[in-house]
């Protein structure tokens, strides 16, 4: 038990290191959270602190398509997605917040495809 708390209270710690540097940038934030089905990202502005921006695959529209919601390719679609809505807004520069999560994989993957879709971070 007193392992998962040191991990639980790392994951903690290494969440709030990177968005205390994310937010020192004074750029909107896009965050990235994701689950064992599903990943969610959305741009908010800290200072309103509203949610300007948001994309997941457990939106109708992704879910009815062909393929798992669950893989990179996916991840890839909610970049393109997030950054297309976000261009709509007049959003170009964000910062990427991915919490506690490492740069790799469905996490880097929606980067990729954001960045390659217009977003500058």
């Amino acid at each position: 038990m007193k392992l998962q708390k040191r991990i639980t209270q790392q994951k903690t710690r290494r969440q709030y290191r990177v968005r205390n540097v994310v937010r020192a940038t004074g750029r909107l934030r896009l965050t990235v959270f994701r689950s064992n089905k599903h990943i969610y990202a959305q741009i908010i502005d800290d200072e309103a602190g509203r949610t300007l921006v948001a994309a997941s695959t457990a939106e109708p529209a992704i879910r009815a398509g062909e393929g798992s919601t669950s893989d990179t390719e996916a991840a890839g679609a909610i970049g393109k997605l997030l950054a297309t809505r976000a261009i709509e807004q007049g959003i170009k520069e964000v910062a990427f917040d991915r919490g506690s999560y490492r740069y790799h994989g469905r996490v880097a993957a929606l980067a990729d495809a954001a960045r390659e879709a217009g977003l500058d971070f």
